[in-house]
């Protein structure tokens, strides 16, 4: 049975994001007039990031890891949407230039870091790692090994800030991409994902062990109903979330011809 009373508080789950915020509260306040002089405060940012911890910390803290691990593919499906979305883009979000540009400086990384971050590569990435986690070679030995599982946690979160690192990244080394850049990035993107949505919504049986022999928490929801619940989750929130990045873009990027002409 699940204790929703019980959450997976491990140590290195939780001195890792309690290590992320002291070092952000640490730079923004009393290191801020050495690292960054004349720069303000920005509360709106730090809400933003310390929002972003606290979505990673339900995400995989919470009793929805081990539903998702033991139990339902549409809990796991859940967890990953959590990560993929709304996580990155508040760490991105509640981060700044002064921040971010001094540890990306240097020339001897400049090469590397202008290949990881180009849009195609952002994008790819993020395709073939949210795709294959749906693979059943790939998704069952994560649900069967807990190391596994911490590196595909670990392995989508990073291609999703990659992803997004194109969107909404405050960098001025290697700033996000311009408005009409941003609506071809998503558009591609959104079209990309339709493959693996139609995968999972699309097949007439249990592709996933784990889920066939795990015991049934809703009544009449069996492995298969289970996996197509899935594919609606992660079609529908992608799309969802995929097409309002791209309305936003728009509207914005009309805003500002408004505001040249």
């Amino acid at each position: 049975m699940i204790d929703w009373g019980s959450w997976r508080n491990e140590p290195a789950l939780v001195s890792g994001l309690v290590l992320l915020g002291w070092l952000y509260a640490l730079g923004s306040g009393p290191l801020r007039p050495r690292l960054a002089p004349g720069e303000p405060f920005e509360r709106g940012k730090a809400i933003s990031f310390y929002s972003g911890l606290a979505v990673l910390f339900v995400a995989l803290a919470s009793p929805l890891d081990w539903i998702g691990r033991y139990f339902l593919l549409a809990a796991h499906t859940v967890q990953q949407l959590l990560l993929i979305f709304p996580a990155p883009v508040l760490l991105l979000s509640g981060l700044s230039a002064w921040m971010v540009d001094p540890a990306l400086a240097g020339s001897r990384r400049h090469h590397v870091l202008r290949w990881l971050f180009h849009p195609v590569v952002c994008s790819t990435l993020f395709v073939l790692v949210v795709s294959a986690g749906y693979l059943p070679r790939v998704l069952e030995p994560t649900l069967r090994n807990a190391n596994y599982h911490q590196i595909q946690h670990a392995g989508t979160l990073g291609v999703a800030l990659l992803f997004w690192w194109q969107v909404v990244n405050p960098s001025r080394l290697y700033p996000p991409l311009g408005h009409g850049g941003k609506m071809l990035y998503l558009a591609a993107v959104e079209i990309a994902l339709t493959g693996v949505f139609t995968y999972v919504l699309m097949a007439d049986h249990s592709m996933i062990p784990a889920y066939e022999d795990a015991p049934r928490l809703l009544a009449g929801l069996d492995a298969t109903e289970d996996q197509r619940l899935a594919g609606v989750l992660l079609g529908a929130v992608s799309s969802l979330v995929l097409v309002g990045a791209l309305g936003v873009t728009f509207f914005r990027w009309a805003k500002a011809d408004e505001h040249r002409s």
